[in-house]
């Protein structure tokens, strides 16, 4: 890559972000698509910590931190202030955060932006755990997975509850366009974002990030697990407008895999191959996977 292709870059190099990060290649992704002429807003988090280490910055474009829980509230007073003054033309406002920072401490906020209407895409990088603070469980956070929070014992098998299913609640609040992605597919993140944008009125969409030292597994093995999560019917890919869903990532069926070969790689799960019972728990996920296959009607 040449001096003028790095410098060219929306997000640049030199952040601190764990080798493999799965939300760095997601929000790089995102900004390449989105273009220069955005303004973004940033939960607190991984991403607004390993981007903006004091005193430097890896985002080339106006970019707003406040608070973990706001993210929506900021872009929606962006949004506004443009329109106040003449200068929406042209201009993006996006809005990020993980999914501590969108499921639960934001989801009031995101529900005000949606509800009100406002002309903003709203970017959830799903992790599934408060990456920045300690692996907590957050409400994205799968059926089983250990987190600091949901812990296993002779009394847990992890965390007892299944995915918060945000973006029905999104479409429920009528946003004109909503899609799921995977940071396993940069591809389709840069044609979904391209397409949010040419909406008016809120949009979301939602990533799939793994997150190497949450969820335990090797740096290099980012792109492998996400692209699992998705060809074992764990995170299916779709898009919805006006909350009808309009076209879904098909699996192939030579591509589609147990959920065991993308779960048995983390350490997240591990208690899973280690105590006796943990098979049974497997065939719950595995339940998850199919339903979702059924549901979405993704093999091909």
């Amino acid at each position: 890559m040449s001096n003028e292709q790095v410098e060219s870059r929306l997000m640049a190099y030199g952040h601190t972000a764990c080798a493999g990060c799965g939300e760095a290649l997601a929000a790089r992704t995102v900004l390449e698509a989105a273009g220069r002429n955005v303004i973004l807003t940033n939960a607190t988090g991984c991403l607004e910590v390993f981007t903006t280490r004091f005193p430097r910055s890896s985002w080339q474009v106006p970019w707003i931190h406040s608070l973990f829980e706001n993210a929506a509230s900021v872009a929606s007073g962006i949004e506004v202030a443009l329109k106040a003054l003449g200068r929406d033309t042209g201009t993006k406002v996006i809005a990020q955060a993980g999914d501590g920072g969108t499921a639960d401490i934001g989801m009031g906020a995101l529900s005000g932006m949606l509800e009100r209407g406002h002309d903003i895409l709203y970017v959830c990088y799903d992790t599934e755990v408060y990456s920045n603070t300690g692996y907590q469980r957050s409400g994205l956070t799968p059926l089983n997975a250990l987190t600091t929070t949901s812990p296993t014992g002779k009394m847990s098998w992890g965390n007892a509850t299944r995915k918060k299913d945000l973006p029905a609640i999104v479409a429920a609040h009528g946003a004109v366009y909503i899609a799921t992605a995977s940071a396993g597919y940069p591809v389709d993140i840069q044609r979904k974002i391209k397409k949010a944008l040419s909406f008016t009125g809120p949009k979301y969409v939602q990533i799939h990030s793994p997150c190497v030292s949450g969820w335990g597994v090797e740096s290099h093995l980012t792109v492998r697990m996400a692209q699992a999560a998705v060809n074992s019917g764990l995170y299916p890919l779709f898009e919805m407008e006006d909350g009808e869903i309009v076209r879904v990532r098909k699996i192939k069926r030579d591509d589609l895999v147990p959920v065991d070969e993308y779960l048995r790689p983390q350490k997240r799960f591990a208690h899973l191959y280690r105590y006796p019972g943990g098979d049974e728990h497997v065939k719950q996920i595995q339940a998850v996977a199919d339903a979702n296959i059924e549901r979405y009607g993704l093999l091909g």
